[in-house]
């Protein structure tokens, strides 16, 4: 593909997944910056990502925003009452990420891609089933540590990232594979931040938690 093609595909991209792009640049600023606020443009963003995956035959990833939605609520919740007083009121409680924890939502997240991707390439006409699969179910398992605070939710986050970049750029979503590629970089910015946060957290015990 020529540069000319992939800027011509960028700018005739719809309203809707540019709309959406950005609330999802927005959205992962906000959660590096351990913002409550970050679920609010999540929601908006996952809600319009919904809508463009299933309209580019990615059912996996219109199924998997479905669930976002839900949980989008159930992360502000858990955010809202899990506060660092020790730190402020806005210091967010992060959990660590035991090893033994790792390994199995890590298996999780494998084992579950490879029959999703199974039955969506035998069942389905979706396109790169198995590509798709992986980050529908790894980025299930990076959302839900992510609205229970854990430290290592970012490194899921990364793979999911680099497998989406190439499935969003093959699809033509060009708006989308730039946003990934944009996040990509975030997330390291974002573990970085979360892990200095982390050690203030550590430092700064007993915590006492603030309940909303």
């Amino acid at each position: 593909m020529s540069l000319q093609e992939f800027i011509a595909g960028f700018i005739g991209a719809s309203p809707i997944e540019i709309i959406a792009s950005i609330s999802g640049f927005i959205c992962i600023f906000l959660i590096i910056k351990r913002s409550i606020w970050c679920w609010f443009f999540g929601l908006i963003q996952v809600s319009l990502f919904s809508y463009i995956f299933f309209d580019a035959k990615l059912y996996s990833d219109a199924g998997l925003h479905v669930i976002y939605i839900g949980l989008q609520f159930y992360g502000w919740w858990n955010w809202q009452s899990n506060r660092n007083q020790n730190l402020g009121e806005q210091a967010l409680i992060i959990e660590p990420t035991r090893g033994r924890d790792f390994g199995l939502w890590l298996g999780v997240s494998l084992s579950t891609a490879m029959i999703l991707g199974y039955l969506m390439n035998t069942y389905t006409d979706a396109s790169f089933a198995y590509a798709d699969a992986f980050t529908t179910c790894t980025s299930l398992v990076a959302q839900w540590l992510l609205t229970r605070r854990h430290l290592y939710n970012w490194l899921f986050w990364i793979a999911v990232d680099i497998v989406a970049i190439f499935v969003y750029f093959q699809k033509g979503l060009y708006p989308t594979s730039v946003l990934y590629f944009t996040l990509l970089i975030m997330c390291f910015f974002g573990q970085y931040s979360w892990i200095r946060e982390y050690k203030k957290q550590k430092a700064s015990k007993p915590l006492k938690l603030l309940h909303g």
